[in-house]
């Protein structure tokens, strides 16, 4: 079978874009950043407007990168935009972070969160091995059928969708006695605002935000992604900021946030409170299926950037294979290894802090590229334009460079990772310069 007649058939429509989307975002962030929050501050309004800022900073993120992907509508995400927009280089480090970071490290700390959700209930399985074989069995999904793993997608978000709303709606309607938010009320105060606490929370709450681009990843396999995508990513951003408020709402309302503070398993441990130990239990092993859709979204999308890098440089040309049924095999196995070796040497709350340092990095020069684009190609043909424009990623920009420099001085070994992750990426595309000249001699 043709590569085109392979694209041809196997185009994903609009609602099945949106069940990646919301897949990617809805995951481990939600149900594990709100122990670590807790650690930072303990006033409840903060918390909860942590998490209306993240959905506004997710939303006009989607505004802007609605679009590049409807000017620029190919596969790659950030790593085609910033191709364009500044130099190949700076998409190649893009390209080489969502390899290395963007999907490989989310992947693993979802797997992490399952493993330790599922522990809970059957004490006598290891974590590890849980993450370990979830991880080899998705993405053995994912390698054999490109129709077999959305069919896969859309099932499994459906049941995440559903599964929030039922934790919500128990939350409220079970719980006898709610947690008194009085106090915060009175102790808030708008400095709080301004506190470098404020920011190390707003990366977590980034992180659990991030994947509201996913879409952009895979245009090129999108039917008309001129429209569908940035109506996928509006659409997606708004679903998934209404159910993070609630969720964190029902958490800090059902249990006492002593309880939560520094915990990993939120949600198990509020499933407790709600529906009794139980109860609690069978909801963690929910919650821990749940979280089998956002690794297998991101083991889909993750690997069309790196089969577009594969595409334009010879020195990673193997990353551009697909298989028979159009699966980019060796882009997928390459990432399986490295969020397996993650998930064997690292710890979460680290890998945590370093995803969200690098990914907000790149994101930030993707919004920053949408003024840029639009003075080197003015005549360019837009198709949709950004909502707010230029307010909209001006504010944008404004809050993440924030939360960035706020994490290079509280978080500096976490950053350095960071930046040395940045430099390998460096090395890697020199590498390929120097190969390509060679092979260019050797003709």
């Amino acid at each position: 079978m043709s590569s085109d007649s392979i694209r041809s058939v196997q185009k994903i429509g609009l609602w099945t874009t949106v069940s990646f989307v919301i897949a990617n975002m809805i995951g481990t962030g939600v149900f594990t950043s709100l122990g670590y929050q807790l650690n930072v501050t303990e006033n409840v309004i903060t918390i909860l407007l942590l998490w209306i800022l993240g959905g506004v900073i997710a939303l006009g993120g989607a505004l802007v990168y609605g679009e590049l992907g409807a000017v620029m509508p190919r596969s790659g995400g950030e790593y085609h935009y910033l191709s364009v927009i500044y130099r190949p280089w700076v998409g190649f480090l893009s390209g080489w972070v969502s390899l290395t970071v963007g999907f490989a490290a989310p992947v693993a700390l979802a797997a992490m969160a399952l493993g330790s959700y599922t522990s809970r209930i059957f004490p006598s399985l290891s974590p590890q091995n849980i993450a370990l074989s979830v991880l080899l069995v998705i993405t053995l999904i994912h390698a054999l059928d490109v129709k077999l793993g959305a069919r896969f997608q859309v099932v499994f978000t459906s049941f995440k969708v559903i599964l929030i709303l039922v934790f919500i709606s128990c939350g409220f309607l079970l719980t006898e006695n709610f947690q008194s938010f009085s106090s915060s009320f009175q102790s808030f105060r708008l400095k709080e605002l301004y506190q470098p606490g404020f920011y190390i929370s707003l990366i977590y709450v980034t992180y659990a935000f991030s994947g509201w681009n996913a879409s952009a990843y895979i245009a090129s396999e999108i039917e008309n992604p001129q429209r569908t995508l940035p109506l996928s990513l509006l659409i997606s951003t708004v679903i998934v900021t209404l159910l993070y408020f609630l969720l964190n709402l029902t958490f800090l309302l059902t249990t006492p946030a002593i309880e939560l503070k520094g915990q990993l398993e939120v949600g198990y441990i509020a499933a407790a409170k709600i529906f009794g130990s139980a109860g609690g239990r069978i909801m963690a092993m929910l919650i821990s299926i749940l979280l089998i859709s956002t690794i297998s979204s991101m083991v889909f999308v993750g690997p069309r950037v790196t089969q577009v890098m594969g595409e334009d440089y010879k020195i990673l040309g193997f990353l551009a294979e697909r298989s028979k049924r159009g699966t980019p095999v060796y882009a997928i196995l390459l990432q399986f290894s490295i969020s397996f070796f993650m998930i064997l040497t690292s710890t979460f709350e680290s890998v945590l802090t370093y995803a969200g340092f690098t990914l907000n990095l790149f994101t930030f020069l993707a919004v920053l590229g949408v003024f840029v684009h639009r003075i080197k190609f003015k005549t360019a043909e837009r198709p949709y334009r950004t909502w707010g424009y230029p307010f909209v990623p001006l504010i944008y920009l404004a809050v993440i460079l924030l939360t960035l420099i706020y994490l290079i001085f509280s978080r500096p070994f976490e950053s350095l990772m960071g930046f040395i992750t940045l430099f390998s990426g460096i090395i890697i595309y020199f590498l390929n310069f120097w190969y390509e000249r060679k092979k260019e001699t050797t003709v």
